[in-house]
C-alpha cells in the first residue's frame, strides 16, 4: 500500500488535478483500494506550496466523486437483481439496509466523508431503495465538498507537518468521528436539563392526549 501511495503521490504532483479526479472516481466507484483521502491531503498541500490551483483540483475531485457515486447508484438501481443476488441472503446487509432505509439521507451524508469506508455499499443501497436519485445526488454534492473540504484543508494549512499528517491520515477519520461523538456528548451534557424537561413535558402529555 506504500509503495502505490507513493506512486499516486507522484503521479498527482507530476500530472496534476487531473489525475486526483481520476483516482477519486475509481475510488468511489471501489475500483481502486487507494486512500483518496490521503491523495486530497496531498493535493492540499500541493495547491499551499504553489505547483496546484486548489479550486481546479476541488472542481475535479468533487467532480470525480459526484460521477462515481452517481454511477454507483445507477449500478444499485439498474443492476437490482445483480444486487440482491450478490448481497441479499446476507444478514449483516439485510440489517444494513434495514437501517439505511430509516435514515437515507444521514447515511448517504455521512458516508461522504465520515464513515467513508462504506460509501460504496451505501450507494448500491441507496439506488436498490426508494430514495430518489435528486435527493441522493444533493446529498451527495454536499457530503463530498465537507470531504474535500475537511481534507484538502487539512492539508493546505498544515502543509508544513506533512510527514506528520502523511502518518496519521489513516486515523484520521477515526479522530473526526471521535470528536463528532465529544461533540455531541458536551452538547448533551450542556443542554441536559431541557432536554429532560422536554423529555418528561412529553411523557406527561401523552396519557392527557390518550383520554381525549
Amino acid at each position: 500500500m506504500t509503495e502505490m501511495m507513493d506512486l499516486l503521490q507522484l503521479s498527482l504532483m507530476v500530472y496534476g488535478a487531473p489525475v486526483l479526479g481520476l483516482i477519486v472516481l475509481a475510488g468511489a466507484l471501489g475500483f481502486l483500494p487507494a486512500p483518496t483521502s490521503l491523495l486530497v491531503i496531498a493535493a492540499g498541500v500541493f495547491s499551499r506550496q504553489g505547483s496546484m490551483d486548489w479550486y481546479y483540483a476541488a472542481a475535479l475531485g468533487l467532480a470525480g466523486a459526484v460521477l462515481g457515486d452517481s454511477l454507483g447508484f445507477a449500478l444499485g438501481r439498474w443492476g437490482g437483481k445483480w444486487v440482491s443476488n450478490r448481497y441479499g441472503n446476507s444478514k449483516v446487509w439485510i440489517k444494513a439496509q434495514s437501517t439505511f432505509d430509516r435514515g437515507s439521507g444521514v447515511a448517504v451524508f455521512v458516508t461522504r466523508f465520515l464513515l467513508t469506508a462504506l460509501a460504496v455499499p451505501v450507494n448500491l443501497m441507496a439506488g436498490s431503495s426508494k430514495l430518489r436519485f435528486r435527493s441522493f445526488l444533493l446529498y451527495v454534492i454536499a457530503g463530498e465538498a465537507m470531504w474535500i473540504i475537511l481534507y484538502g484543508g487539512l492539508g493546505y494549512f498544515f502543509s508544513s507537518q506533512w510527514k506528520v499528517i502523511n502518518s496519521l491520515s489513516g486515523d484520521f477519520g477515526g479522530l473526526v468521528l471521535i470528536l463528532t461523538a465529544v461533540g455531541f456528548g458536551i452538547y448533551l451534557w450542556r443542554y441536559r436539563k431541557y432536554i429532560l424537561l422536554n423529555y418528561q413535558f412529553q411523557f406527561a402529555w401523552i396519557p392527557i392526549k390518550r383520554l381525549k
